[in-house]
């Protein structure tokens, strides 16, 4: 039985997320840099002997049609291909923490399926298939940090310095539509440029969304604070809850609070799957 085993999917962090306007279909325009880090989530797949696509979660549990299985079912049914998989999960990536985790995962199982299938199919064929699933899953398929626009389909290749972060995600999460929705957000942002970031790379522009995290999740103020108090200078991914700060060389963690994940991480230069799929235009 074909089997493809200790297949990654890494988080990402936000150097900063800026919300430039909104389309009539209610998604949101933004401007950010992604960028991997060596936070990741361990996927396992094996070939079944039937069309059914199963899931088996080794250390969390996790929703019954989550991306991973809505992924795996949309290319088998895009290609129409009669074998099912058996796909194991290692989940190490935070939920509701603004890190891609989900997406992330998506992402890998296609790139992986793709491969175990046999498919060869080219990552613009891919990347269709990821946009359905989330805004955040091509930048994943792409596998290069990027200046991302758009809705998040409209991604960049940029290089980024070796760096290291201090990540931190509290117990509590937020689900990304209500910080969307949220009739506070700022929407308007004036747009920027990959000039703009280079010249700032760590410490360039805002979170649009940080004002109503902390708002809905007083954790995310608490986590700001608490990196603040280490002489860093942190701030929220994603859409949160958790938050970052790069730390100076050889610098080591504190102990943290109770029940708060804490991880010292280094950015990655590109995702480890990257040239299991042709592309010929990134």
């Amino acid at each position: 039985m074909k089997t493809l085993t200790d297949v990654l999917a890494p988080a990402k962090l936000n150097l900063f997320l800026h919300i430039t306007g909104q389309r009539p279909d209610g998604y949101h325009l933004l401007e950010s840099v992604f960028m991997l880090i060596d936070w990741a989530d361990v996927l396992h797949f094996e070939l079944n002997d039937t069309p059914q696509i199963n899931r088996r979660d080794l250390n969390v549990t996790l929703p019954k049609e989550d991306l991973i299985v809505k992924a795996a079912k949309m290319l088998q049914s895009a290609a129409q291909i009669q074998q099912g998989v058996t796909i194991s999960v290692e989940k190490h990536i935070p939920s509701e923490a603004g890190m891609g985790g989900g997406s992330s995962d998506a992402a890998s199982t296609l790139v992986a399926l793709n491969r175990l299938w046999g498919l060869n199919w080219p990552m613009n064929k891919l990347l269709e298939l990821g946009l359905k699933l989330g805004a955040d899953v091509p930048f994943f398929i792409r596998g290069r940090n990027a200046f991302v626009q758009g809705i998040g389909e409209i991604l960049t290749p940029m290089e980024i310095e070796p760096a290291t972060f201090l990540v931190v995600k509290p117990p509590t999460g937020i689900e990304t539509r209500r910080i969307f929705s949220d009739p506070g957000l700022q929407r308007n942002t004036k747009n920027a440029t990959m000039t703009d970031f280079a010249k700032h790379i760590f410490d360039f522009g805002q979170n649009d969304l940080q004002p109503v995290a902390e708002r809905l999740c007083p954790d995310v103020g608490l986590a700001l604070k608490w990196l603040s108090s280490q002489g860093l200078h942190p701030r929220m991914s994603g859409s949160g809850s958790s938050v970052f700060a790069k730390a100076p060389p050889s610098w080591s963690a504190p102990e943290s609070p109770k029940d708060w994940q804490v991880r010292l991480c280094s950015n990655l230069e590109k995702h480890p799957l990257e040239g299991w799929v042709f592309c010929d235009d990134f």
